[in-house]
């Protein structure tokens, strides 16, 4: 199935599939490409309204009967990190960052197959080989970093081992952390939370209000984390509101909750790529 804007990027529907995240459902996404020399404006534009970037794919959830994915970020200029996350700061203290390009190397593949194996190992990212992996890093048509995040050496002049990657969209208003993973052997050190607290830090070096984390799904166990945030927004009802209390989202399970496609398409606002 396929809908389109006058002057606009096509919109496409995938097929109902089983849902990560709640059992029992079916998730379906709605998602457009992403190319061209009008590639940063979309990206942006639609960033803005709850869409997410897989390589060279921007997608929203729009399942049939279902809205409980909604996009989350973090207000920078508010947040503060609560005692919990102190103490995460405070565990990966001898962290040390370094933003690259996006270029995938055998050693953040070598992790990021340890990571899926311990954490992810029926998902559907479980059968990744190599290439499949270099693809999601280097297939970007947007202003993209790995952020890696290396410990202190073992030894005295070895080497410092790879703990965390990022892989991060630099938006006009934030950074969207597009996937990360980490040492799945580091089972105290709360780095999943460590990512998030230090993309705060960075993007509030930068000026950047925002901090995109992707989908919180409200009723999720993989999600729950992300509610512990302070600050924390969610894209609902076409707008971007403070979380509030987390329980009060449960009812967008419900399937009066969800607009027909069309309806849907005919609200996104896409960017003016006129002069360039």
């Amino acid at each position: 199935m396929r809908h389109s804007l006058p002057l606009a990027p096509q919109f496409y529907v995938t097929a109902p599939q089983p849902c990560p995240y709640l059992e029992g459902r079916a998730e379906r996404k709605l998602f457009t490409a992403l190319q061209g020399e009008g590639a940063e404006k979309l990206n942006n534009a639609l960033s803005r309204q709850g869409f997410r970037r897989s390589q060279n794919v921007l997608y929203r959830p729009s399942c049939a009967d279902c809205a409980a994915c909604l996009s989350a970020r973090i207000r920078v200029a508010d947040f503060e990190p609560n005692r919990s996350q102190r103490r995460t700061l405070k565990r990966n203290a001898d962290l040390r960052r370094t933003a690259t390009s996006p270029w995938a190397t055998e050693e953040q593949f070598s992790l990021f197959r340890r990571y899926l194996d311990s954490r992810h190992a029926d998902g559907g990212m479980a059968d990744m080989d190599i290439f499949e992996f270099a693809a999601m890093i280097e297939e970007t048509p947007v202003k993209s970093r790995v952020i890696e995040y290396r410990s202190a050496p073992p030894t005295p002049g070895a080497a410092r081992p790879l703990i965390a990657v990022s892989l991060t969209d630099v938006l006009d208003d934030g950074l969207s952390m597009v996937y990360s993973f980490y040492d799945p052997d580091r089972h105290d050190a709360s780095l999943g939370t460590y990512l998030i607290l230090d993309h705060v830090e960075i993007a509030r070096r930068a000026g950047l209000p925002y901090v995109y984390l992707g989908y919180w799904v409200p009723g999720s166990r993989k999600m729950g984390y992300k509610a512990k945030f302070g600050a924390l927004e969610i894209y609902k009802g076409g707008q971007w509101q403070p979380i509030g209390d987390p329980s009060d989202h449960s009812g967008e399970t419900h399937p009066l909750s969800v607009d027909p496609i069309a309806e849907q398409v005919a609200r996104i606002a896409l960017p003016d790529t006129r002069g360039g």
